[in-house]
């Protein structure tokens, strides 16, 4: 029997469509210096810390020694020092110390396992592979007229039920009544297309709702969802609003919009944390306060309803769940994820 090699039994996910794609794992708040973050992604346990230099830096959780878990360790002068023998690693990964021979230089092998870090849109993105793809756009980021606020994290369990939860806008009467939809009024859902682009991935045509605290501003709007979905565990809607009360016109104009900005890391096959950032151009803005308590709400609500359905693992297969015609973006993401060849936490 062939025996498995240290980094095969840790790896976790396989699938090379998951691998080689950039995955937010923290806000870059998150990553203080002299602090060790340990977290993981897709089955593997990893740590992220920020050097003297300010970038940060992700590795196996793993000491190449005897497999002790840096993150038990600690930061001391830029290094990263383990907890069982203390050897010391230097920003680029190198061991650079090994105490119990202070005077010999470390072998090249000594080295972390390291891996590529993005900071973009205030997350850390990590890669396990070679991305053939950058990060996914999100225009707002860079748009002095739009307040950013992040939001979360949230937890659920199917990573890829809680973004097609994102996208499906027939549930809001029903999940949301009373915030994004009428629960004795819901909006019927008109046909809208979907299409497949080349660096936007699935991106869809407006889809028209009701909802009587629609935004932040907590007036009744009539809101316009344009989908895309950018990654298999990053979207983003641009929602275009019109507000319906007469009394409440001064409120806002027709240039209004909110937009979110979503990305899931995979814990693992039924772990998830969902991560957002919201994108609002309103005059007045509201405040990051008013932003984050509307959306803890709105994502409890989601996560209560999301994590009863099962299989947790999202079944790709269209033949396993019923579909109807309003549901044609989530069918379209999954019949994707089946093409991307994803094993890992579907059926």
């Amino acid at each position: 029997m062939a025996l498995k090699s240290v980094s095969e039994e840790l790896s976790g996910c396989t699938d090379a469509a998951l691998i080689n794609e950039w995955h937010a794992v923290a806000y870059s708040t998150d990553i203080e210096k002299g602090n060790i973050l340990p977290l993981t992604l897709l089955g593997r346990d990893l740590i992220l810390w920020r050097s003297d230099s300010g970038e940060v830096h992700a590795w196996d959780d793993l000491c190449i020694h005897r497999g002790a878990r840096l993150s038990k360790g600690c930061i001391a002068n830029d290094t990263v020092v383990c907890p069982y023998h203390g050897w010391r690693y230097d920003d680029t990964g190198s061991c650079v110390l090994i105490p119990a021979a202070p005077d010999e230089k470390p072998m090249k092998k000594a080295h972390a396992i390291t891996h590529s870090v993005q900071e973009k849109y205030g997350f850390v993105w990590v890669t396990y592979g070679k991305p053939a793809k950058d990060i996914p756009p999100f225009p707002e980021w860079d748009d002095p007229e739009y307040q950013k606020v992040h939001c979360g994290p949230y937890t659920f369990r199917s990573g890829y039920r809680a973004v097609e939860n994102f996208m499906d806008p027939s549930h809001f009467p029903f999940v949301h009544a009373g915030v994004n939809g009428i629960y004795d009024c819901p909006d019927p859902i008109p046909p809208y297309d979907v299409e497949m682009t080349e660096n936007e991935g699935l991106v869809t045509s407006e889809v028209r709702v009701t909802q009587p605290y629609g935004d932040p501003r907590e007036i009744p709007v009539t809101a316009y969802y344009a989908y895309k979905c950018l990654r298999p565990l990053v979207s983003y809607f641009k929602k275009r609003l019109v507000i319906q009360r007469p009394e409440d016109q001064h409120l806002g104009n027709e240039a209004d919009r909110f937009c979110t900005f979503l990305t899931v890391q995979m814990v693992d096959e039924k772990t998830s944390i969902v991560r957002i950032c919201c994108a609002t151009n309103f005059d007045p803005q509201p405040t990051e306060a008013e932003v984050r308590r509307r959306q803890d709400i709105v994502y409890a609500q989601d996560s209560a309803i999301v994590d009863t359905q099962r299989p947790e693992r999202i079944p790709v297969d269209l033949r396993q769940e019923l579909h109807h015609r309003s549901d044609l973006l989530g069918q379209k993401y999954r019949k994707w994820l089946q093409q991307l060849e994803i094993t890992y936490g579907v059926l």
